[in-house]
């Protein structure tokens, strides 16, 4: 016989039972402080004894690990998490199966960019690149960046930091092709991805110092618009260079943290990628490194 088919949602749920159960099943419970008695047919964990720790019913619990349709809450599966001592991973696949947004945590950790991603950052020779952490701080780059849009090595502080840069250096309004319609998506595209950590006193911050410093940030940022990272074709007006035209593109670093790769590839039109050679080749005498910092 055929066997039935599953709805996708089906499937899911079933899917998600399972790993419940597999994730019961390897619990001891001395892991829990549950004294085990001398019969247990069961491996691992009863279901009665994650259901009384994560503070849910038992029978509702049996239903879950049994693919039924039931639809355990954030703070539900929050609560299963910690009684079946998930790690970081597990709990992201958890939400995933069970088709719940995972509640975001903000830290207050150091960001730190690992040995592998500068090599690869280093690789990146005709592609200007740097990463930014949550915040939009630029905390490592490579030469292409460096003859792009400067020395962010210069900076410290509030100042190395992309909604900064772009909104108080006189070179960036200079070098960005259309600024202010860029602007405003950055800005957009900045208060989208800040909203996980309203509150934040790094983020409170940079915006009492961006209010100050920018008429145009003060116009605009009461306003709440909202919007997706930018990607496409940027034009800039490099100094020396000339008009050049990049393919951008933003890319999430899959550890975690809220880390992103930030991409330009040159274009051929405007005879970008030659005049980038050409950067790249010339070592500019001291001094001459384009000014990032605000006026």
């Amino acid at each position: 016989m055929d066997a039935v088919p599953h709805s996708p949602d089906d499937s899911r749920r079933r899917e998600l039972g399972a790993f419940l159960r597999s994730r019961r099943e390897r619990l001891s419970p001395a892991d829990i402080g549950i004294a085990s008695g001398a019969r247990r047919r069961t491996p691992g964990l009863r279901r009665e004894e994650v259901a009384m720790i994560a503070g849910v019913g038992t029978t509702w619990y049996t239903w879950l690990e049994q693919g039924r349709d039931v639809r355990p809450s954030a703070e539900v599966l929050t609560a299963l998490c910690e009684a079946l001592r998930l790690d970081a991973v597990e709990k992201r696949h958890l939400f995933i199966l069970a088709g719940r947004q995972q509640p975001e945590q903000r830290t207050a950790t150091s960001e730190k960019v690992d040995a592998t991603l500068l090599h690869m950052l280093g690789s990146l020779v005709l592609q200007p690149a740097y990463v930014v952490g949550r915040r939009w701080d630029v905390l490592a780059w490579n030469p292409a960046a460096v003859a792009l849009f400067g020395d962010y090595g210069l900076l410290e502080g509030d100042a190395r930091n992309i909604v900064h840069l772009v909104f108080t250096s006189p070179h960036h309004r200079r070098l960005l092709v259309d600024w202010e319609a860029l602007a405003r998506v950055v800005l957009a595209s900045f208060r989208a991805e800040s909203a996980k950590y309203v509150g934040d006193p790094d983020f409170e911050r940079l915006i009492a110092l961006m209010m100050r410093s920018s008429p145009e940030f003060r116009d605009w940022w009461p306003r709440r618009d909202v919007a997706r990272r930018l990607t496409g074709v940027k034009h800039v007006r490099h100094p020396t260079a000339g008009p050049m035209a990049f393919e951008h593109m933003s890319l999430s670093i899959d550890d975690g943290s809220d880390m992103r790769l930030i991409v330009y590839t040159p274009l051929p039109e405007q005879n970008t990628i030659a005049k980038l050679k050409k950067l790249l080749e010339e070592k500019p005498p001291s001094g001459a490194a384009p000014d990032l910092r605000p006026t």
